[in-house]
This record gives C-alpha cells, structure tokens and sequence, in this order.
C-alpha cells in the first residue's frame, strides 16, 4: 500500500486508476477464491437445470395457448406425420402385394394360353360347354 506522501505527489487521475486497479484485483481474488469452492459447481449445476426447466415450462405454455387457440401446434403436427408415415407404410405394401398378384395372373394366362391351345382358363364353364 502506498503511503501518504506518495499518495500527495500523484495527480487525482492516477490517485483514482491506482484505487480503481486495487478494486479490481481485489474483486478479482474473491471471484477466484468463490469459483474454486465445490459449492460454486453446485451452484452452477442448479443455475443450468433451472434455465432448462423454465425453458421446458415455456415451450409448454407456448404449446398450450397454440393448443387452446385450437391451432396446430408441434406436437399436433409430429403425431399427424407419424401417422402418414404409417399409412405410407401400408399403402406400399398394398402396392407390392398387387404387383405380386398381377405377376401372378400373368404368369398364369402365359402358362394357360400354352397348355389350352391360347385359351385363359378361368375356371368357369362356358354355356355350349354344359349342355
């Protein structure tokens, strides 16, 4: 610490830096000492699940005035693509299992033709065919 007659030969400028720079070194020491402290992680594991939680506690408030206001919120819109992703599903496989049956009855008029003289069998008798 600078004595008294040191003080009185400085300007008022250097008189105020000198105390500004004593403050801060000082203020300085005392963050360093507090965030060395096991209670500061704490503290700051606490400050972030806080922050979390109110930001989960605003999306939901957002989601329910989007809810009451009877708009399609987020939520809303996940569960609809889900379920045209499950109708997408489906419908392919309709698709296929028709393109399987249609190979089918093609491969069976092909083999029908050859073995009836070209003639499709289809199983029905024809009305000159009872009598």
């Amino acid at each position: 610490m600078p004595d008294r007659s040191q003080q009185t030969d400085r300007s008022p400028s250097e008189q105020v830096r000198a105390l500004y720079e004593e403050a801060e070194s000082a203020a300085a020491k005392a963050f360093e000492e507090a965030v060395g402290k096991p209670s500061f992680g704490a503290l700051l594991a606490r400050s972030a699940e806080n922050a979390a939680a109110l930001a989960r506690i605003g999306s939901d408030v957002a989601d329910l005035v989007i809810r009451n206001m009877r708009i399609a919120g987020r939520s809303d819109i996940t569960h609809l693509a889900r379920q045209l992703h499950r109708t997408e599903d489906k419908l392919e496989r309709i698709l296929q299992e028709v393109e399987l049956l249609r190979d089918e009855v093609a491969a069976g008029r092909s083999g029908g033709r050859s073995a009836n003289g070209g003639e499709p069998s289809t199983g029905r008798r024809s009305s000159s065919e009872t009598s």
